[in-house]
């Protein structure tokens, strides 16, 4: 079983795992956290589980609605798993009743599509500095 500290990375920078099936987002939005200083990974399909445990990032953004591949069974799955579960999760959508998706999947968080930058920035750090 890993530990939560276990889940750090020996650089100082904290990874990100983006998920989400639009590639133009998962380009801007990988950008966008790159250029705050984060080292970002990205799955554009339904492999998340598997590049959580591979990556170990600090936190998942996770897009709701990915093809074929439901992200609220995903956050359902890695809060399920022993080793993964305290990694903290934002579920990203446009869909309406997101906060209750949110908190019927186990996610710490959520944000809607389209959302501003700095407000993404200030959960990821938040959750970040409350997880580690």
């Amino acid at each position: 079983m890993t530990d939560v500290t276990d889940m750090t990375n020996q650089g100082s920078k904290k990874k990100i795992l983006v998920a989400d099936d639009d590639v133009a987002i998962l380009d801007a939005v990988k950008i966008m956290l790159e250029i705050a200083d984060y080292d970002v990974c990205t799955e554009a399909d339904g492999g998340v589980v598997e590049k959580v445990r591979k990556e170990k990032p600090h936190l998942v953004l996770l897009d709701i609605w990915m093809s074929g591949v439901d992200g609220r069974n995903i956050c359902r799955q890695l809060k399920a798993d022993a080793e993964l579960r305290k990694v903290p999760i934002i579920l990203i959508s446009a869909s309406k009743d997101l906060a209750r998706s949110c908190q019927a999947a186990g996610a710490e968080d959520y944000i809607e599509k389209p959302f501003e930058m700095d407000e993404l920035l200030e959960k990821i750090e938040q959750l970040i500095a409350s997880a580690y």
